[in-house]
């Protein structure tokens, strides 16, 4: 299922105690296989709920966790872009600190979904290919600048935490890996108008590269015309002929703001 098992203790014990996690968190754990980080994990927070979506896993982590004499671990066998993570949050009356060593097939669409969902959610520690981790941090102008970029850099401060070699991993996958700690901010400087468009905006930019940014957003099925985008990219102080990967996440901002300024004009 394209996961790969943390089997380094020494490495589980590391991100546990730099991710700096309190007595009192409530955390919510993605992808937590045979228990490497649930043990460390339940030994300092509140409560864990340990999310694996393979069955059997999950009842091998069940009895990991029985003959452990560990009580603060739920763990819901259900895939991760499935769960109602407010609902989680709901439970403590607060929010949720997020760890995990994501399964790297969806480690894309679960930040994505974190992002979603930030309002109740504190700060994330997660595990990604070393390459993935490199795209969050990644500045304009350079080969590893993409949408992710944008999207976690608009709301998060993001910062490497522990780089991982393969060896501490079964099956041993082909490159390292990196967790990076995710600071969600709730106050955001520049703030999209609708984030919902800017999303879309952002991944019809990055979503045919080679284009200059007016073709791309034309081609991305968002509903405005030659003129409006024009125009928009105008008062956003955005050439037309620039290509996404040079746009700063103000820029992208300020272009979606425009866009929906002209939307009201009309």
């Amino acid at each position: 299922m394209g996961q790969h098992f943390l089997t380094d203790h020494n490495v589980a014990a590391l991100i546990v105690r730099r991710a700096e996690l309190q007595p009192g968190d409530l955390v919510l754990e993605i992808g937590a296989g045979l228990g490497a980080l649930t043990l460390p994990l339940a030994a300092c927070v509140k409560h864990v709920f340990a999310v694996e979506s393979d069955s059997r896993i999950a009842t091998l982590l069940g009895s990991e966790l029985l003959a452990a004499g560990v009580s603060n671990v739920t763990i819901i066998q259900r895939d991760i872009l499935q769960c109602d993570i407010k609902a989680l949050a709901g439970k403590s009356d607060g929010s949720l600190k997020v760890v995990g060593n994501l399964p790297y097939h969806i480690s894309s669409q679960v930040l994505v979904r974190l992002i979603h969902f930030r309002e109740v959610i504190e700060a994330a520690f997660l595990m990604f290919q070393k390459e993935v981790a490199e795209r969050l941090t990644a500045k304009p102008g350079t080969k590893s600048y993409g949408r992710l970029s944008v999207l976690i850099q608009y709301c998060a401060r993001i910062y490497p935490l522990v780089s991982v070699a393969a060896t501490a991993f079964f099956p041993q996958p082909k490159v390292d890996s990196q967790v990076v700690g995710i600071e969600f901010q709730h106050t955001i400087p520049f703030r999209a108008t609708d984030e919902s468009l800017l999303v879309q905006i952002v991944r019809a930019a990055f979503g045919k590269r080679r284009k200059t940014l007016k073709n791309a957003l034309l081609g991305g099925n968002l509903g405005f015309g030659d003129e409006r985008i024009s125009a928009a990219l105008e008062l956003a102080g955005v050439d037309s002929r620039r290509r996404a990967e040079t746009l700063s996440v103000k820029d992208f901002v300020a272009l979606t703001n425009f866009l929906l300024t002209e939307v009201d004009r009309s």
